[in-house]
């Protein structure tokens, strides 16, 4: 059997020992850099609180309506608050989050509003064991915060509402709910008192809405 001379088990010895410096030179490294990723920045969490304006023309109710949770698209079903910085371009805001995602806090007020209204003999979620005669369902459509190449954003929410009448899954009426709220400058709790002001003047709007169709279609019925 051949002997390897020393000065070629030196040269293999250098030749394998390299890769394992690198490799632990590499290792070094990447937990070096560990040390300097950045930190997570705090969230401000925000949940806008409308006011409703009850409308003393509104008529009562002696039928009870269940409010379904509204859909929406991957980028509305989220705790994340849209700003839309130019026509095309959609972006979020950066430490600043809702306390749920868009549409339950949407559902949440509306409910709220309902109720607080006094015009109806029950207003309940799906699932809570009442027999409503409508059911009122909701998609999402716009909730965010809209510059269009202004100075200050609009916020500006768009709801689709269909009344539906349960015992024969007829839909009595549809209609789309639109607000635009300037904010009143561009930090976001003064966008948030935007958003509580749109989602007022809406929840006002589909509850007179919701009272005249159904209304009309027990007229209609009868």
């Amino acid at each position: 059997m051949s002997r390897m001379s020393p000065s070629r088990r030196s040269s293999a010895s250098t030749r394998f020992r390299a890769p394992l410096r690198l490799a632990a030179l590499a290792a070094l490294l990447a937990l070096g850099g560990c040390g300097l990723l950045p930190k997570n920045e705090p969230i401000a969490l925000y949940r806008p609180e409308p006011r409703l304006a009850v409308d003393a023309t509104w008529p009562k109710a002696d039928w009870q309506l269940q409010i379904s949770r509204p859909v929406a698209d991957d980028s509305s079903d989220s705790a994340r608050i849209l700003v839309r910085p130019r026509a095309g371009e959609l972006q979020v805001y950066k430490g600043a989050a809702w306390t749920q995602p868009a549409p339950d806090i949407v559902h949440d007020a509306l409910m709220r509003a309902f109720i607080d209204s006094g015009r109806f003999a029950g207003v309940a979620r799906r699932g809570e064991g009442v027999s409503p005669r409508y059911e009122l369902l909701l998609d999402l459509r716009r909730f965010e915060s809209d510059y269009a190449d202004a100075g200050t954003p609009t916020v500006r929410i768009a709801i689709g509402a269909r009344l539906v009448h349960n015992a024969d899954n007829r839909i009595v009426a549809s209609r789309v709910f639109e607000a635009g709220v300037p904010a009143e400058g561009t930090d976001v709790p003064r966008i948030n008192r935007a958003f509580e002001s749109g989602l007022g003047q809406l929840a006002s709007e589909l509850i007179g809405w919701t009272l005249s169709e159904g209304r009309q279609d027990a007229a209609r019925r009868h």
